[in-house]
């Protein structure tokens, strides 16, 4: 189960090294971020059909997207000053506790 989720974890970053990437792509119109936002992606859902195998779909895209969003906002926030306000963080706080709950709590995933 620890290889299902540094899978995970890794299929998480790359997808956040992508979209990084594909905000500072101008709409494919910059080579490298396009590059790397491609072959991020793909790598992504390379590392991402792992642990497809052995958890339920709707788990792991949980983890997946939500942990994505709470980096992907974060990285926004700290090296590209996009504010997020109040309510943006509380949403992300309740996002990331959401994905504490499916993995402490859920008997859908094994432990």
């Amino acid at each position: 189960m620890t290889r299902t989720y540094i899978l995970l974890a890794l299929a998480i970053l790359a997808e956040v090294i992508a979209t990084t990437a594909l905000a500072r792509s101008d709409s494919f119109t910059r080579l490298g971020p396009s590059v790397v936002a491609a072959l991020g992606y793909g790598v992504a859902f390379w590392l991402l059909s792992f642990p497809l195998r052995v958890m339920p779909t709707g788990i792991v895209y949980a983890i997946w997207s939500g942990m994505g969003i709470v980096l992907v906002s974060a990285i926004a926030w700290i090296w590209y000053r996009q504010m997020l306000d109040f309510a943006a963080i509380l949403g992300l706080a309740l996002i990331l506790a959401g994905v504490v709950v499916i993995n402490v709590f859920s008997k859908s995933i094994m432990h």
